[in-house]
């Protein structure tokens, strides 16, 4: 044991029903850095994490923890150690509060057991104010936006005193300037001689606070160096076994007619007189900050929660949208921004997820599913998007989330919609998967699709719009064509 490393990890090996999601894989962890784990999704590093966690147990290999061998049997093994993590999905309990949230199982107590929710409160608020979060220990978690649910997650992590934080896409929800809050929490936990591992397909971040790089590839160790020696492309090279000269795959497509207008689209206290309209074979970025009305605007859109004014025309139709049912009558479909939350259906399989939105289509005379027809049409999809599945009947909740995100869009592509409204469609997603997805956005667009894309990253933004919507506080600030926006242009609207 070299007394450099918090963790060694040996020959671990981890098997699912037709996967080998880890195999022989090694990882060394120094004391006090920051180490990151890369790959491309289904490359098995939120598998590793779970190990580590004691979520999952290896079938083989050994963990070694400041020196000792362990055998983790359960997330309590690994906080008594000293191992704390952030999911990458999200798990609050929605209708309690963020102080019964944040302390969780560890609640202070009086001497019958009595839990002394003052205190809790006050510790929250102590925690909050250490780490200048703005946000209120008695508001419920289900109020909460995914961005402050993340930070409460962050904030829950590094209460419990870890000596090692496992960082599974801690920034995939978060706005640029708690972005830098939670580095400057790392660099103050780093200083402590806390070790972070973290997780993130975002290479600028990688680049900017981490020490040592390790990559994986289809559950299998590729190697580790520090970072200082490698770069984007070398770093890219060793995640997908190839160079990726063009993440941003835009094929320029024949314009065509308005498919969907939207005019003065208001819903009280999120957006107001929001317009605009989006043509046959174009491609609509929505950029603007965290809390701008982006997903909200989609969402009224899509008839899951209606707007209070305003019109939306289908091919200059008056198109009354009150529910998604009414939506998908108009040829609409809607990638959520949370995939967990109100995507994907994750107790049920691949192939379930994939048809329920279109799952009339592939019914008989007597009411029966067209089986051999499903299968045929789902195992399409899984080829052409190269979705990373054992089976059409693997639970969609076993695989990785990049993946999980390709299912979601073969459930659209499989209802033949007009109008694709993707809200954050590369969220989680690794650099070769989100080359995939956007060469695939430009393929719709060419076959006369409207798509309409909300997007937190500008490099997104820029490379796959042909028109940009700027929004900021619920209004819309400007628009920009393909050819005068720039990240500059962008930011000088939000901040107008």
């Amino acid at each position: 044991m070299n007394p450099d490393y918090i963790l060694e990890l040996t020959n671990i090996t981890k098997e699912f029903p037709g996967v080998k999601a880890l195999d022989n894989i090694q990882l060394k962890v120094r004391k006090g850095t920051v180490h990151a784990l890369m790959g491309e999704n289904g490359a098995g590093k939120s598998t590793l994490m779970k190990i580590i966690f004691g979520i999952y147990t290896p079938d083989r290999g050994t963990i070694k923890y400041k020196g000792e061998e362990v055998k983790l049997s359960g997330s309590k093994d690994a906080l008594r150690l000293g191992i704390s993590m952030i999911h990458q999905e999200l798990t609050p309990v929605p209708e309690m509060t963020v102080a019964e949230n944040l302390f969780l199982g560890r609640e202070p107590t009086k001497s019958f057991g009595w839990i002394r929710k003052k205190k809790m409160v006050e510790d929250a608020r102590k925690l909050f104010d250490s780490l200048k979060i703005d946000i209120d220990p008695n508001a419920r978690m289900a109020d909460l936006s995914i961005a402050n649910m993340q930070m409460v997650e962050i904030a829950a992590a590094v209460s419990r005193n870890a000596d090692l934080i496992i960082m599974d896409e801690p920034t995939s929800a978060i706005t640029e300037r708690e972005v830098e809050r939670l580095f400057g929490m790392i660099a103050s936990l780093k200083a402590k001689g806390v070790t972070i591992i973290y997780i993130s397909h975002k290479m600028d971040e990688i680049f900017r606070i981490c020490d040592e790089i390790t990559v994986f590839r289809d559950g299998q160790f590729v190697g580790s160096k520090p970072a200082g020696e490698l770069n984007p492309e070398s770093l890219i090279q060793m995640m997908v076994g190839r160079e990726i000269k063009q993440v941003f795959h835009k094929d320029e497509a024949p314009i065509g007619e308005v498919l969907l207008s939207v005019k003065n689209l208001t819903r009280k206290g999120k957006f107001r007189k929001v317009s605009f309209e989006v043509r046959s074979g174009e491609i609509l970025g929505i950029a603007g900050l965290m809390g701008s009305g982006r997903t909200e605007v989609v969402e009224s859109l899509f008839g899951i929660v209606p707007p209070d004014e305003g019109e939306i025309f289908v091919k200059n139709e008056r198109a009354h949208i009150r529910s998604p049912q009414d939506a998908i009558r108009y040829k609409m479909g809607l990638l959520t921004e949370d995939r967990k939350a109100t995507g994907a259906f994750l107790p049920l399989s691949v192939k379930d997820n994939m048809i329920v939105s279109s799952i009339d289509g592939y019914l008989n005379k007597a009411g029966l599913l067209k089986g051999r027809l499903v299968n045929d049409m789902c195992g399409a999809f899984v080829e052409r998007l190269n979705i990373k599945t054992p089976s059409l009947n693997q639970q969609i909740g076993r695989l990785s989330g990049g993946n999980q995100q390709k299912v979601l869009l073969a459930r659209w592509l499989l209802s033949n919609p007009d109008i694709l409204i993707l809200d954050e469609p590369t969220r989680g997603i690794d650099v070769g998967a989100k080359a995939e997805i956007h060469k695939l956005m430009s393929r719709l667009a060419k076959t006369g699709k409207a798509i309409v894309m909300v997007s937190s990253e500008l490099p997104e933004i820029l490379g796959m719009s042909d028109r940009i919507v700027v929004m900021h506080e619920g209004e819309k600030k400007g628009e920009l064509t393909r050819a005068e926006a720039s990240q500059e242009k962008i930011m000088e609207l939000v901040y107008r």
